[in-house]
């Protein structure tokens, strides 16, 4: 067989070879899956939200109350002494969830200063009741408009009837969870005033 005879006997064989090859062996062609839809992202918990919001009106509140020379323990101390007058450091230690010795030293700070003085309790004994003195009702007024600017900026864009049912949300979501029921025994009689007017 001569050579050029034989190159084309070899170039139609492998041509044969190929066709066949593909005809069994056709590439298997995936079928068409529809991407599956997004699925939305599941609500934030509320109570991440007011952690969340927790946290940076504290950050806020420290930087502005220093400016005032009081710490935010030191300011919620006062502006309870403004509702309740004559609170004891326990009482007061609840309230602003400490330990009874943080608040101690909280009170012994402010009495030093000025802004609180400390009578003996009508009922006698080694309970001292705490009260706001004009210097402390002086520095608390003062620490009250710090609060005023970063609430203005906080609610913004919340109109005056979203603003009172939060107010009215927290209120119910804190009284649920509270650990002593006389201790928010003022917010729960502003509350019922508030939802009896409407």
């Amino acid at each position: 067989m001569s050579s050029t005879l034989l190159s084309s006997h070899l170039i139609w064989g492998r041509e044969t070879y190929i066709r066949k090859a593909a005809r069994y062996r056709r590439p298997v062609i995936a079928s068409r899956i529809p991407p599956a839809a997004p699925q939305s992202a599941p609500a934030p918990r509320l109570s991440y939200l007011v952690f969340r919001l927790e946290r940076r009106i504290r950050a806020h509140l420290d930087d502005s109350l220093a400016r005032h020379g009081v710490t935010t323990t030191e300011y919620m101390a006062l502006s309870e002494l403004r509702t309740r007058d004559g609170l004891s450091s326990a009482e007061l230690a609840r309230i602003a969830f400490v330990t009874p010795q943080a608040m101690n030293l909280v009170i012994r700070d402010l009495e030093r200063r000025g802004l609180i003085r400390r009578d003996p309790h009508p009922a006698g004994g080694r309970v001292l009741c705490a009260r706001l003195t004009s210097e402390g009702v002086s520095v608390l007024q003062r620490c009250d408009g710090s609060l005023d600017e970063i609430e203005t900026v906080m609610l913004a864009k919340v109109d005056a009837a979203m603003r009172g049912t939060l107010r009215e949300g927290l209120t119910l979501c804190a009284r649920a969870l509270r650990p002593d029921a006389h201790l928010d025994a003022h917010l729960d009689a502003h509350l019922d005033a508030h939802l009896d007017n409407h």
